[in-house]
């Protein structure tokens, strides 16, 4: 079930997080794309957290040239 596993919906900025007006990722198009099968959705979205964390990990302290590459 979607908001389960709290990958997708945990606020990862904690309570000060504002609130944005819509989701950083489509559901909609994620669940036409993966064709409504969860698991894959779910997979699709762990992957897009493990790549968002990889680079922000290393933006932080890349120069000008390096974040252009990472963005």
């Amino acid at each position: 079930m979607r908001g389960e596993s709290g990958i997708a919906f945990s606020m990862p900025g904690g309570d000060a997080s504002g609130t944005a007006r819509a989701r950083p990722v489509d559901l909609g198009h994620l669940a036409r794309q993966t064709m409504g099968d969860r698991d894959l959705e779910r997979e699709v979205l762990a992957l897009f957290v493990q790549q968002s964390l990889a680079v922000r990990d290393q933006i932080s302290d890349a120069d000008a040239r390096q974040r252009v590459l990472l963005a």
